[in-house]
């Protein structure tokens, strides 16, 4: 036998998750591997027919203390950690009584089911388990002789090993398994500590752990030469992570990306008002609210509908047949919403490459959570922009106040420029955007795209006036001089939204105050960068 071959003789299986447990219990067994398990494993083990020893056997110690304690023993660690032909090892083995284990099955307790399910606090505490980590990573330490699996999907591959090599594993599955293992209880406690923080309103830890678990293999990333995959958190957020793809061809990285800007932008408006958002390349391109999906389509396509040719559509209420026939009018990429009705779903079948994905709901604009982002040698982590705009919060620093219309449209601006790469500024008119500049260095310079923007807009609409003419302006941080205002006062702005605090800020005032348009101050900054 090869030196880097490890035969197995006696395997441990301890999984929350059964699935293919007993196909694989199967194959051992035909091989005359002898079965060590616990509580409802081994039960489920024995109802299958298979002889098992049950570790309480094994240690001489029952399970105790509601399951926490059960494996914790030296018969069992010592069976992992082990080195084979360490006479040391073997001699310690020896006089204890100390049985080597060559296999480890396990799967953690369901600890992220539970806090997906926002279950109890004490209920969630229940679900951290102690004992598979601890065997998992003995045993992983010690892949030069033990097996270590932690994924039903993995079984097939071990069983199809042990056929191959007449019962014994290779060190390249060893050690590929083992990887795998800590990248699990890595991603377990990661989800435990970031759970635990959030509860205690720690705020930036001295350590701070990422993890997820992969929900899709992607076929690259934002590039052909970038590699990527999508992995989903532990943290309960209807979303892109809890999306249910109906139909159409396989998410790229760049879908993903455009569907997460574009449900937390819709998910900014309250579902009893219809709202659609477009979506390319991360920034909105179209917004609007209306009585009705069809009508909140067409007032978001109309503000540019050369950019949202193939773009991504989130609506916030269910799709239903009218709006799926409008939307499914031009290319799209992606269209996403909580949920659709049959007649809809029937639409969208007949565009085959369209990919529709369900949410199940909307996030909550509002909750708490976190921002990662990574740089050079580490990464980034902050709050989530979870600010909300409340009316009495906003402040009119100019001597016409706005009029109550003109109030609707710069809170439906405000909510919009939160969700477009700064600088940014959005001009919006009867509830949908109708220019929008974004991702620029210079302010003056989004408030000058913006406004061609809605000229050009105007255009493609056959209207001669441009649609910036009596709309109202959003930009997401002050404006450093007047020069960005008085762009969108030429452009025929009626009514700003900012949030105030430059040194110049009375100069802008001022500008403000002679063309006679209202100002609002909000003291809060969207940057998005």
């Amino acid at each position: 036998m090869a030196s880097d071959l490890r035969r197995v003789t006696r395997a441990l299986l301890s999984v929350s998750d059964k699935t293919g447990l007993v196909t694989l219990a199967r194959s051992l067994a035909a091989r005359g591997v002898a079965l060590i398990s616990t509580g409802g494993t081994a039960k489920a083990l024995k109802d299958s027919g298979f002889e098992v020893m049950d570790v309480a056997e094994l240690t001489g110690f029952p399970e105790m203390m509601d399951g926490r304690l059960k494996t914790l023993h030296p018969k069992v660690h010592g069976g992992l950690l082990a080195i084979r032909e360490n006479p040391e090892h073997e001699a310690a083995m020896l006089a204890h009584g100390i049985a080597a284990i060559d296999l480890l099955i396990v799967n953690l307790y369901p600890f992220e089911e539970m806090l997906g399910r926002s279950a109890p606090f004490e209920a969630c505490v229940e679900n951290i388990d102690i004992g598979g980590p601890a065997m998992i990573r003995g045993a992983a330490k010690n892949h030069a002789d033990v097996a270590v699996v932690v994924d039903p999907g993995d079984y097939a591959e071990v069983s199809a090993e042990l056929d191959a090599h007449e019962g014994a594993t290779t060190l390249t599955l060893r050690r590929r398994l083992a990887a795998k293992a800590y990248a699990r209880t890595a991603a377990y406690d990661a989800a435990i500590s970031n759970w635990l923080l959030r509860e205690t309103g720690v705020e930036a830890p001295r350590a701070y752990a990422l993890g997820g678990l992969l929900a899709q293999a992607l076929r690259y990333g934002e590039n052909p030469h970038q590699k990527a995959g999508f992995y989903r958190l532990a943290e309960p957020r209807f979303g892109v992570a809890t999306a249910r793809q109906v139909q159409g061809k396989e998410l790229s990285y760049n879908n993903i990306n455009d569907m997460d800007a574009a449900i937390e932008c819709v998910a900014e408006f309250n579902p009893e008002r219809p709202a659609c958002v477009i979506v390319k390349h991360a920034n909105p391109c179209g917004v609007a609210i209306a009585n009705d999906l069809v009508d909140a389509y067409r007032k978001a396509l109309r503000c540019d509908p050369t950019s949202a040719f193939g773009g991504i559509v989130a609506v916030n209420r269910k799709l239903d047949i009218a709006s799926a026939t409008a939307i499914a009018g031009i290319f799209t990429e992606v269209v996403v919403a909580p949920e659709a009705d049959e007649e809809a779903l029937g639409v969208f079948a007949a565009k085959k490459n369209l990919r529709l994905l369900l949410t199940g709901g909307l996030p909550d604009a509002a909750a708490p959570g976190l921002a990662v982002r990574t740089v050079g040698g580490g990464f980034l982590v902050q709050s989530r922009d979870a600010a909300v705009l409340g009316e009495r919060e906003l402040k009119t620093v100019t001597r016409r106040a706005p009029t109550q219309a003109e109030l609707d449209d710069l809170k439906f601006a405000w909510r919009v420029c939160k969700h477009v790469k700064s600088n940014a500024i959005v001009y919006a008119k009867d509830g949908a955007s109708v220019g929008i500049g974004a991702g620029q260095m210079s302010r003056v310079d989004a408030a000058r795209i913006a406004a061609w923007k809605a000229a050009e807009a105007a255009k493609a609409a056959g209207v001669d006036e441009s649609f910036a003419k009596g709309a109202v302006v959003a930009s997401d941080a002050f404006f450093p001089f007047p020069d960005g205002l008085l762009a969108a006062i030429e452009a025929g702005a009626t009514a700003v939204i900012q949030p105030g605090g430059s040194v110049r800020d009375q100069d802008v005032i001022a500008a403000a105050d002679e063309a006679g348009i209202a100002m609002v101050f909000t003291g809060v900054r969207h940057f998005r960068h």
